[in-house]
């Protein structure tokens, strides 16, 4: 008999906070065990699946390493990891929250300095000039040594930051910075911009499964079941239901819908958010009306994307 399928969530702090209100959203309770302080949990009514609490940078170990089947942490975080993330785990779904940039910041002061390619000049200059590497303060250091590679910038070194990165110029013990910003604001305290061409990353809170887990068929049964869920809420904020009253001549009318981007439905049509208002006056230009459009809570597809390819990659 197969064991239950893990799922890693944060244990505190707003990511925390974030991921209970987004599975709550999709009528996913999360109810932890041990109090507040508890370390494993349960979604209530998800049976054969187990919770557990850990930090952020340890659900990304985890889900490198194959202790988790499923995990919800940062993308910067699992791509720190190194190597190739698609050999060793499967991003199912971004989730719109936890958002940051990984970026490259310098000195405001280098007025001339506005992107990758200054930074290679300015590597050259301070080598030259000192007889030392320029040096880059950043907690990432597989994403930094890659982005830069990538820009032809050689003549640098690493300064390993263990506490507040953007404070590493103004105090002198590197010529600049990489590291995560959500508003840029704590950047432009220290006197610091982000290059032109300095992002890295655009990183965000990711659902992500495990190519490095043992899965057994009961285990993706229970993936396949709150995978379903978690995409059918998804779809359902993105989709409104369109309907009005029965005209001859809908079965023609229904391909114009769908050509514009609508999808069929057997009372109607299930249109984007982002194009109700134009499929609507399509609807009533051709003298159907009243047009309602209505919010679903849930909308349940045939098939279900995330899981399909999770199954190919594990199956194989």
């Amino acid at each position: 008999m197969s064991g239950p399928l893990i799922i890693a969530v944060p244990s505190k702090g707003r990511l925390k906070e974030q991921v209970e209100e987004w599975l709550a959203d999709c009528g996913l309770k999360l109810s932890v065990s041990g109090g507040a302080r508890g370390y494993m949990a349960e979604i209530k009514g998800l049976a054969g699946a187990q919770v557990r609490l850990l930090s952020a940078g340890d659900i990304a170990e985890a889900l490198d390493s194959g202790e988790v089947h499923l995990g919800v942490t940062g993308e910067d975080l699992l791509r720190e990891r190194g190597g190739d993330l698609d050999s060793r785990a499967l991003l199912l779904r971004a989730l719109g929250f936890g958002r940051a940039d990984l970026v490259v910041a310098v000195p405001k002061s280098w007025l001339d300095v506005d992107s990758m390619a200054d930074l290679e000049e300015v590597a050259h200059d301070v080598l030259a000039r000192t007889g030392r590497r320029m040096r880059v303060a950043t907690k990432y250091l597989v994403q930094t040594r890659a982005y830069f590679a990538r820009h032809g910038v050689a003549d640098y070194r690493i300064t390993e930051s263990s506490g507040a990165t953007e404070g590493a110029p103004a105090a002198g013990a590197a010529e600049l910075i990489v590291d995560i910003t959500t508003t840029g604001a704590t950047l432009v305290a220290n006197g610091l911009k982000i290059l032109g061409d300095g992002v890295i990353l655009r990183s965000q809170a990711q659902l992500a499964a495990s190519l490095r887990a043992t899965w057994s068929d009961g285990q993706l049964a229970v993936a396949e079941r709150l995978l379903r869920v978690i995409e059918a809420r998804a779809t359902a904020h993105d989709s409104a239901t369109l309907v009005w009253p029965d005209s001859e001549g809908d079965e023609d009318l229904i391909g114009d819908l769908v050509a514009a981007g609508a999808t069929r439905r057997p009372n109607g049509v299930l249109a984007p958010v982002d194009r109700i208002a134009a499929i609507s006056l399509l609807l009533t230009a051709k003298g159907r009306g009243p047009v309602t459009a209505s919010r679903p809570d849930f909308v349940f597809e045939t098939s279900c994307a995330p899981f399909e390819s999770l199954a190919r990659r594990v199956k194989n």
